[in-house]
């Protein structure tokens, strides 16, 4: 089921068809948010990372392995007098939902394919339903990431292995190809670990390095020099972003 409203892509200003779709929602954890940090996206702590608790864990039918890490979306309650509360909420996926094969999808089950499910921080499912209702019906779609400042870039691994994590990231927020390049390299395209977590193997100390950030909607943002080449592992460095 589609319900279809023009939405404003940020950068271009192009009019785009983003449809209203069904899922549903649940919540997990207490309303100070502690169980919704870390996660399956590698994000870490939410505070320090700029995401707070406006976050949502996905199901497996809208996670795509980690790719839509970072996508943001506007939930509203939908078809439940009894237990919706007026008006709508932005979240940024952060987590995973996983399936649990031992409940029916219709009783319990809610994160077992093919649904499609949200599984809100506490915070966040109280601003659209009450509490006591569970789980609800959902009207999502995809919106633009507004963020603050550039994207970030937190170096992590060893001598032989850089593992960079890839966030604050605006445009539709997910990103689907990374690429980095040292002083004395030609571009490098990174592969994706795990959540928005990208390595190479490639032995980069001692080099200044640049990055290229693809979004899911093909579009490409180039961050030169942006860690000097003093850099060290566990330095976050700050690049440009969508615009």
């Amino acid at each position: 089921m589609a319900f279809f409203s023009a939405v404003v892509t940020e950068g271009k200003n192009l009019a785009k068809i983003h449809p209203w779709m069904l899922a549903h929602a649940t919540f997990y954890g207490d309303m100070s948010g502690q169980e919704t940090m870390q996660g399956a996206c590698g994000y870490g702590n939410l505070y320090r990372q700029g995401y707070g608790l406006e976050t949502t864990a996905l199901s497996t039918a809208l996670f795509n392995n980690g790719l839509t890490c970072g996508a943001c979306y506007e939930l509203k309650c939908f078809n439940s007098s009894q237990w919706c509360i007026p008006g709508t909420i932005r979240v940024t996926a952060t987590n995973f939902c996983p399936p649990n094969w031992d409940i029916p999808s219709d009783n319990g089950g809610w994160c077992n394919p093919p649904r499609k499910h949200f599984d809100l921080s506490m915070p966040m499912f109280v601003q659209i339903a009450h509490y006591k209702a569970g789980i609800i019906p959902v009207l999502y779609r995809r919106v633009p990431c507004f963020k603050q400042g550039g994207i970030k870039f937190e170096i992590k691994g060893n001598p032989y292995w850089t593992l960079v994590l890839v966030y604050n990231v605006a445009d539709v927020g997910n990103i689907i190809d990374v690429k980095i390049k040292g002083s004395n390299t030609g571009w490098i395209k990174m592969t994706r670990n795990w959540g928005q977590n990208w390595q190479t193997f490639t032995r980069l100390q001692g080099q200044s390095l640049s990055f290229q950030v693809i979004s899911q909607t093909g579009r490409m943002v180039q961050s030169d020099n942006v860690a000097p080449p003093y850099w060290q592992f566990g330095q976050t460095f700050e690049g440009r972003q969508f615009r």
